[in-house]
């Protein structure tokens, strides 16, 4: 059964885009910082900033030897460069609610390679991860909420995606009862 913005309450609709925006920031924000401050410059010297190197070379998880071989790839730069506008990209779609249901599958594509990379299997936290026990840690929480997001069709709600709905279809008036705006 697919549930339409009509059979959702106000306040369900207001907390599922409000979910919506939160994740979308939080990708947005971390790419955003990433592309801030690269840690390459154009001729590939290191500078001080970010890079995936290190989170690479600490991989444990099941593609720790993929992710281990990028860390040392010539293609660094690249991959961090891509990562952060990924991160971008997911989350300035998510905020507006444009393409939303594009932006939950790179979401959870982006979400599963972080989770891959480190599954936490001690039972303890590490020293230097950040909520990270046994099979959860807040890759696999931030996934299930998009994965929230996703089954809900958040941008027929609010965002740019009703109103693509609405123009696509002219001949269905847009109804204010049926979602936020």
């Amino acid at each position: 059964m697919i549930v339409t913005p009509g059979h959702l309450s106000r306040l369900q609709q207001i907390s599922l885009v409000l979910l919506r925006t939160l994740i979308g920031w939080h990708f947005l924000y971390e790419g955003y910082f990433k592309l801030l401050r690269p840690a390459w410059t154009r001729a590939g010297a290191p500078l001080a900033g970010w890079t995936s190197a290190d989170y690479l070379n600490a991989a444990s998880g099941p593609l720790a030897p993929i992710f281990r071989a990028a860390a040392g790839s010539p293609w660094l730069p690249w991959i961090d460069t891509a990562v952060a506008a990924a991160l971008v990209a997911v989350g300035l779609l998510l905020i507006l609610g444009f393409y939303t249901q594009a932006a939950c599958t790179g979401a959870l594509l982006l979400l599963a390679l972080f989770y891959l990379s480190a599954i936490p299997t001690r039972g303890v936290p590490e020293p230097r991860s950040e909520g990270a026990y046994l099979l959860v840690n807040k890759n696999l929480v931030e996934a299930a909420a998009v994965l929230v997001v996703l089954a809900f069709r958040t941008g027929r709600i609010a965002g740019i995606d009703r109103l693509r709905s609405h123009y696509r279809n002219r001949s269905a008036p847009l109804r204010t009862d049926e979602a936020l705006v």
